[in-house]
């Protein structure tokens, strides 16, 4: 679930900074009373877009983490419930026969 509000941040994200990377290429920049400075917006457009990735990434890792939490059935703690019930299982096991 958390995964969808981070795909959703990094599409936002990497929108503004298309945009203020097109706006550092367009001849707006030269016009009266818009914000002049062309590399400025250039440098922003390329800071959103890599924080935009960056926020990308975090979601892909959470949707997989996500996943591997559905597929095991009670998650970690189950697994190691289990791993203690075999151990203690083989440990009873070789007491009747020593």
């Amino acid at each position: 679930m958390l995964s969808r509000n981070l795909y959703i941040l990094a599409a936002t994200l990497i929108v503004f900074s298309l945009l203020c990377y097109v706006l550092g290429f367009t001849g707006i920049t030269h016009e009266v009373g818009a914000p002049s400075d062309s590399s400025l917006w250039r440098t922003i457009g390329i800071v959103l877009l890599l924080l935009g990735l960056f926020v990308a990434l975090l979601g892909v890792l959470q949707g997989m983490f996500e996943q591997a939490e559905r597929r095991t059935p009670g998650g970690q703690a189950n697994i190691h419930r289990e791993h203690l019930r075999q151990r203690d299982s083989g440990k009873n096991e070789r007491k009747r026969r020593g």
